[in-house]
């Protein structure tokens, strides 16, 4: 037991190389200037819960260890949050109400990303990004990239096994291979 504390010290920054690597993700340039998506705080809002789903997905089918790394990775997340709002000057009154709607957001598009991941039909993944990221019902070229692109990293995280993964060591694609790719 005289190990613990430094055992919690490392999974701290585990967890903190995880959720680095979401946002360093999510923050590629490609994604707002070969893929379309908005670049405003709504775009990169989506872009790392579409990262941090993927991740959770596949931490998800581990127990033990994966869940609980899933869960403190999903902590990290509403923590950044938080200190984000306090940052853009929101009131500590309105904090809790702009989590809710971030943690409802975040919930809802979870659903819909894991059914349509798991679909039969490729587009309905495509029309749920296409809602969700780029604000757009029906087919749309933009979410179709961007499908191929997370089916990829889908794949990619699948393959790799959980330990790895709470050792830090996650690699999402680069999504400049996807901007002229066709299904």
């Amino acid at each position: 037991m005289i190990l613990w504390p430094f055992r919690r010290g490392t999974e701290r920054r585990t967890i903190a190389a995880l959720y680095g690597a979401i946002v360093t993700q999510a923050r590629s340039s490609a994604f707002y200037a070969d893929f379309g998506v908005p670049d405003t705080v709504q775009g990169r809002f989506e872009l790392i819960v579409l990262h941090l789903v993927l991740l959770l997905r596949r931490l998800g089918r581990e127990n033990g260890t994966g869940q609980a790394f899933g869960q403190q990775l999903f902590d990290t997340f509403c923590r950044d949050l938080d200190e984000n709002l306090r940052e853009m000057g929101i009131g500590d009154l309105a904090v809790p109400k702009h989590m809710r709607r971030f943690g409802e957001a975040f919930y809802g598009r979870q659903a819909a990303y894991l059914a349509a991941l798991d679909a039969e039909d490729t587009t309905d993944f495509e029309n749920a990004l296409a809602r969700n990221i780029f604000q757009v019902m029906g087919p749309d070229e933009r979410a179709a990239r961007l499908a191929r692109y997370v089916r990829a990293a889908r794949r990619e995280l699948d393959v790799r096994d959980c330990a790895s993964i709470t050792r830090g060591e996650v690699a999402f694609p680069k999504p400049e291979a996807f901007v002229n790719v066709r299904a």
